[in-house]
């Protein structure tokens, strides 16, 4: 019984050695944590890099497929890690990748470089021939929408990021970095993921950034540098350098930029310089740079951020229209930002399916068309003037025919106003001679002479002003008239005379 015994003993010893043994080599057990740098091509290796250069060498953070509810810290199981590590091992694009995404009214083209647009042209407005593109580059490649670890004097993060098509019209960019050891913490993973929907039939597309640290990183703050005081930053997220089309200079009269936010039923004109960045407090509904004709819009909705404007001029930009999303600093090992853009005509009709709920992205009473909308006590009559304009435009389809008519029309509704002024000037020319008389008369003596003269006027029942009060009560017409024709957005582009007037747009 003692040697069964001893050998029922010997043998489930070996049986343990062996189970452990083969459990070994199914689930190898998780290498130590990781590193924020990016992870270099090949997925191994890990020199610590700062988030300017991007990444250097981890595994993700969370396992594949893996549900992560946002803001919440995740302990990721060892089964998952082991999981999440050979995904991971896969190789790191280590060259530039361009992805195309086309719909009905837009051609973007977007860089691996960074998860960045790169390009944003519309189909249906031309500009020399060319589509007009919405992103003009100075003395590089211009990159839009980019990633900035910390606040907006951060280095944009440029590494080649993993390509994940997800359909026709949506695209996801992502990518593992590493933060190095420091303050008593171990070094820590996280990912960085930029995922792209676009729709057709929509000039706005919903960007949606994601910093997902797992059980490894359970919160983000990087220096902001000197962005205006603000003390720390998740990360900057960055529209620019400038916004199409193109232009010899910006000149306010054929070619502008303006810059305004939109909060609680107000439209805010901001002021910017080319020297000093401009830090918004309050958190707008949405922002805007405007041009003359085109708007890039900005709707974000992190529960906070803040909001900064910039035109300092830039390498081969006399004048850039920047706009900067800063993520304040996050407590929490995941983050799921979305944010909608707008880039696109600046007119009502298509403005104002974001107030009716008649777009893709279901959003109501957004105001947009306050972007496009002109004020100013004359803003009325503006109104006035481009229905009578479009009217006249229907009768002929030329808009140079339509200009000719509207002018005509406020003529012949104004002939009572311009027949009287005409009236008083030819009856201040009959009685010139006389007042000539008076004024040589009583020339050494200037109150005699304008007793004597608002006598004159009194017995021959004139009124001076009345030659032109008539024409006082038209130049708001006029002004009108000027605003209107200078940004009707209809006239960019519109023919007159094939050759001599191709587009009333332009300056002479």
């Amino acid at each position: 019984m003692e040697k069964n015994t001893l050998l029922a003993v010997i043998l489930s010893i070996v049986v343990m050695i062996a189970f452990y043994f083969v459990q070994s080599l199914v689930s190898p057990r998780p290498a130590p944590g990781a590193a924020v740098t990016e992870q270099p091509a090949g997925g191994t290796g890990s020199p610590a890099a700062s988030p300017e250069t991007g990444p250097a060498g981890s595994p993700g953070p969370v396992a594949s497929g893996a549900v992560v509810p946002a803001g919440t810290a995740v302990e990721v199981p060892p089964e998952s890690q082991a999981a999440a590590r050979e995904e991971a091992a896969e190789t790191w694009p280590v060259a530039v990748q361009y992805v195309t995404i086309e719909t009905d009214l837009l051609r973007v083209v977007l860089s691996n470089a960074g998860g960045d647009v790169v390009s944003f042209r519309l189909k249906e407005h031309k500009d020399k021939d060319e589509y007009v593109e919405m992103i003009l580059p100075g003395e590089a490649e211009p990159h839009a929408f980019t990633v900035a670890f910390g606040g907006m004097d951060a280095k944009p993060v440029g590494s080649f990021f993993a390509v994940r098509r997800l359909s026709e019209y949506s695209v996801e960019f992502y990518r593992d970095f590493t933060l190095p050891p420091g303050g008593g913490n171990p070094e820590r993973r996280f990912r960085l993921a930029k995922r792209y929907d676009f729709k057709p039939g929509e000039y706005m597309f919903e960007l949606v950034v994601v910093l997902d640290g797992g059980y490894s990183t359970q919160s983000f703050n990087f220096d902001a540098g000197t962005s205006g005081g603000i003390s720390g930053a998740a990360y900057t997220l960055a529209y620019g350098p400038q916004m199409g089309p193109n232009f010899e200079k910006l000149d306010q009269r054929y070619e502008y930029r303006n810059y305004m936010t939109f909060a609680n039923g107000k439209r805010k004109m901001e002021k910017v310089n080319d020297k000093e960045p401009n830090i918004i407090g309050s958190l707008p509904s949405w922002a805007a740079i405007a041009g003359k004709y085109f708007a890039f819009i900005a709707i974000p909705y992190p529960a906070r951020y803040d909001l900064c404007f910039s035109a300092r001029a830039e390498p081969g930009l006399p004048s850039a229209s920047r706009l900067y999303l800063i993520r304040p600093p996050l407590n929490t090992s995941r983050t799921e930002d979305v944010y909608r853009f707008y880039l696109g005509p600046k007119t009502q009709d298509v403005l104002n399916i974001y107030n009716n709920g008649n777009n893709g992205f279901g959003l109501r009473d957004m105001q947009l068309v306050e972007a496009a909308n002109n004020r100013g006590f004359l803003a009325p009559l503006e109104k006035i003037l481009k229905w009578l304009l479009l009217m006249c435009y229907r009768i002929i389809p030329n808009y140079g025919v339509a200009i000719i008519l509207l002018t005509l029309l406020v003529k012949v509704l104004f002939f009572p106003l311009t027949k009287k002024s005409s009236e008083a000037t030819l009856r201040m020319q009959a009685l010139s001679p006389k007042i000539k008389e008076l004024q040589a008369k009583y020339k050494d003596n200037p109150q005699k002479m304008n007793a004597e003269m608002a006598e004159f006027y009194k017995k021959e029942g004139y009124n001076p002003v009345s030659g032109c009060l008539p024409m006082l009560l038209q130049i708001p017409i006029f002004f009108a008239m000027y605003n209107l024709f200078n940004n009707h957005f209809d006239l960019r582009g519109a023919m007159f005379i094939p050759r001599w007037i191709p587009d009333l747009s332009l300056p002479e």
